[in-house]
């Protein structure tokens, strides 16, 4: 991944230093973990918190968001894009995700898997548990043979008319 700069934000103007590899990646996880604590999820009662990283250092967080009406509420992975991309950030460097999850590594959803894409095939996704222990996958190992962006510019093999 090599060296990251995380920065909260813009209203915080402080500049965290220069991290290695390894603790860029503790310090993206530990505000993943940072994130769930304000997760809203009064049915699940599941948990979960990102910390997005772009390539200029700047880290957006997101927690799940439920809703009486179960379909209208939100993951923490597009919390967290949907935050950045409302700030103007459209590339990624990688983002990490966390949950109450013990025995195995949190995933993200189908639906979170196909908005990761939507922003680029080769950015790197942690999954991780309490502990912070992790694993490293990219967009593209979570969603192979994907539907992008670019397949809507793709050339069709005939026009269909649209009668309606």
């Amino acid at each position: 991944m090599g060296d990251i700069q995380i920065i909260v934000g813009e209203k915080d103007a402080t500049r965290v230093p220069p991290y290695s590899s390894q603790e860029g990646i503790d310090e993206l996880i530990r505000k993943s973990l940072e994130a769930k604590e304000f997760a809203y999820c009064p049915y699940s009662k599941f948990r979960v918190g990102a910390a997005l990283l772009t390539h200029d250092g700047t880290v957006f967080t997101g927690c799940n968001v439920e809703n009486a009406c179960y379909n209208l509420g939100i993951c923490a992975e597009r919390t967290a894009i949907s935050k950045a991309v409302s700030e103007g950030f459209r590339t990624f460097k990688a983002i990490a995700i966390s949950s109450d999850l013990n025995e195995q590594f949190i995933s993200p959803c189908g639906g979170c898997r196909q908005f990761m894409r939507e922003f680029g095939t080769q950015w790197e996704v942690f999954l991780s548990k309490p502990d912070g222990s992790y694993v490293e996958m990219s967009v593209e190992e979570l969603l192979p043979v994907s539907f992008g962006p670019e397949d809507l510019k793709s050339k069709k093999l005939f026009a269909m008319q649209n009668d309606y």
